[in-house]
Formats: C-alpha cells, sequence, structure tokens
C-alpha cells in the first residue's frame, strides 16, 4: 500500500484527538505534523493513549502547515479560520488534498461536499472537501429517502451532548450549567440547517438543543407527505436506501444516543405514521465527533487519496 503523509491543524481538540487515533490505525498514511498552539512542544502519546512514537505538537502558521509538503491536510478549526491555510497550501502545493472540518467551504460549489453515503457519486476528482456538519449528516439521513414524499418542509428537534460545542468555554459545555438541564439555542437559522437545506435541496427547520452528556447526538424529524403512508413502506425505503451501507444502521425501533458514543456508524429508525398516514417522524443517532466528524473525514480521506473508503474505519 503506497503511503501518503497527513497533517492535522487544530489537533488539540475533540475531533483532532479522534483523528489521530484513526490516521495511527491506517496502513496506508504517516502523521507528519500535528499543529496546535496551545499543546506546542509537547508528546502526543501524553494526550492521545496508545500513541506510539515520539511526534510532538507544533505551533503553526498557515505559511508553516504549507512548508510540510504533506499529501493530505485536516483542518480541525472553528469557523471562520481556515481560509489563510487553504491560500497557503494553493500556493505552495495545489495539489494538496485538503478536508475542512468547519463550515467554511460546505456551500463552496468548487469544494466536493463529503457525506458520503448521499454524495460519494458527485465526487469529480476534489481535492478540496468540506466535511459536514454532525447535525446536517444526521438531518440529511433521516430525510433524504423520503424526498419526493413532502408535502412540508421537514422539522428536525435535536440534541446534542456538550463535545459538540468545542473547547473554547462558553454555557453550551459548561458542565455545571448543563447538570439536570437541556439548554436550545440558535432556533432558527443554524448552520446546519442552512447545510441541510442546500444539500438535499428542500428547506428543512432545525430546533437544536445540547444537553449534560459529553458525546453523541439525536435527531426526531417530523416530515408530513402529500399521500397516506404505511409504516412498512417508510422502513423498507430506508434499507432500500441504505442497505449496502456499513455505517448507516436502520432499526426498527428508536436509536438511542447512550448507544452511539464510541460508535462510527449513524443510526435511524423509529419509524412512525400517524393514524391518517400523512405525518412520519424519523430518529438519527450518531456520535458527533466520530461519523459526524472524523470517521467522515476518514471516509473522505480514502476516497480522493485512492483507499478503501472504510481502511482504517473499526467495524462496530
Amino acid at each position: 500500500m503506497i503511503s501518503k503523509s497527513i497533517g492535522i491543524v487544530g489537533a488539540r481538540g475533540h475531533t483532532g484527538a479522534e483523528l489521530i487515533r484513526l490516521v495511527q490505525a491506517h496502513p496506508g498514511l504517516e502523521l507528519a505534523f500535528v499543529s496546535s498552539r496551545e499543546l506546542a512542544g509537547e508528546r502526543v502519546a501524553d494526550h492521545i493513549d496508545g500513541f506510539a512514537g515520539d511526534l510532538r505538537y507544533e505551533s503553526l502558521d498557515a505559511e508553516g502547515v504549507a512548508a510540510k509538503g504533506a499529501d493530505a491536510v485536516v483542518l480541525a478549526l472553528p469557523n471562520g479560520k481556515a481560509a489563510p491555510y487553504v491560500e497557503a497550501l494553493d500556493a505552495a502545493k495545489p495539489d494538496t488534498v485538503i478536508v475542512d472540518l468547519s463550515a467554511d467551504y460546505r456551500f463552496n460549489e468548487a469544494w466536493y461536499y463529503g457525506l458520503p453515503e448521499l454524495t460519494r457519486g458527485l465526487w469529480r476528482g476534489q481535492k478540496k472537501v468540506s466535511n459536514p456538519g454532525c447535525y446536517a449528516t444526521a438531518i440529511q439521513l433521516s430525510v433524504e429517502p423520503l424526498k419526493d414524499l413532502l408535502a412540508a418542509p421537514p422539522v428536525s428537534f435535536g440534541v446534542s451532548g456538550y463535545s459538540g460545542a468545542g473547547t473554547t468555554p462558553s454555557d453550551k459545555n459548561d458542565p455545571e450549567k448543563l447538570r439536570d438541564n437541556l439548554i436550545p439555542y440558535t432556533l432558527t437559522g443554524h448552520t446546519h440547517e442552512r447545510e441541510a437545506s442546500r444539500h438535499l435541496g428542500v428547506p428543512v427547520e432545525f430546533l437544536p438543543h445540547v444537553a449534560p452528556h459529553f458525546r453523541g447526538l439525536t435527531v426526531t424529524t417530523n416530515v408530513y407527505v402529500a399521500r397516506p403512508v404505511k409504516v412498512e413502506d417508510i422502513a423498507a425505503r430506508f434499507r432500500q436506501r441504505y442497505a449496502s451501507e456499513p455505517l448507516v444502521k436502520v432499526l426498527d425501533e428508536a436509536p438511542w444516543v447512550s448507544r452511539i458514543a464510541h460508535k462510527h456508524h449513524a443510526e435511524v429508525g423509529g419509524f412512525t405514521v400517524s393514524n391518517d398516514g400523512k405525518r412520519v417522524v424519523v430518529v438519527a443517532t450518531l456520535d458527533n465527533l466520530l461519523k459526524g466528524a472524523a470517521t467522515q473525514a476518514m471516509q473522505n480521506l480514502n476516497q480522493v487519496l485512492g483507499f478503501d473508503e472504510f481502511t482504517a474505519i473499526p467495524k462496530d
């Protein structure tokens, strides 16, 4: 297997740590550098259990990252921070594979939007990949098999663990403020609402909340349909659509968020139909740090670098 070098920018965050673990397990990827301003000089092995080697975190600006000359770079940065790195990499080595985990390029037609289960057939050899948002992934997996039935915009009620709020201190990742609590936020116009609407091609309404648990999210989507349907037909649609997708499991019962933590797949189920047959409810769960971020990034890296899509992704 041909070896490719890869660097991670923003490696201190929760997703960066998960990516390091996945890269280390990959037989065709070599971790060339990990950049973190806060952890500069410290050994990766002191922060990532089971990490082999003496690699240390570095504090690299955009030009420093570009100077490394890696075959691929993953940008695990907050929204609005990716552009200088993309520009520097383009100038130094235009064929660098870039996977951006922020929302910065999810609306850019020049980038491949990498939700593989729904978009792998749209890849046209692009080296730049925008990794979907965690909530947006769950919403799209819930709605896509029903698009031809829609009578109104789907409404998705979401609850995520506080790791989704990142490591910068805020009310949304403060365990004390979240204790025995559920905090709603950005109830209209959330980035993932706009993202899911854009890539599904239909308007979606999204109501996000953050809960006291650390990782994993659940999305319950309410769909009004244009003609009466039966629950068995809805379940059959989902089973057929995701039959060949190892990272999407379709269940009869509603999936639980407590059962998805540390898992690399998404679960969709709990299909319920109203008495008149014109309202459908679907529940989806995934680990926001894995299928909602790092695992999906690995799928995209594998595709663009020429490896089997599921290389280094553990079977749950």
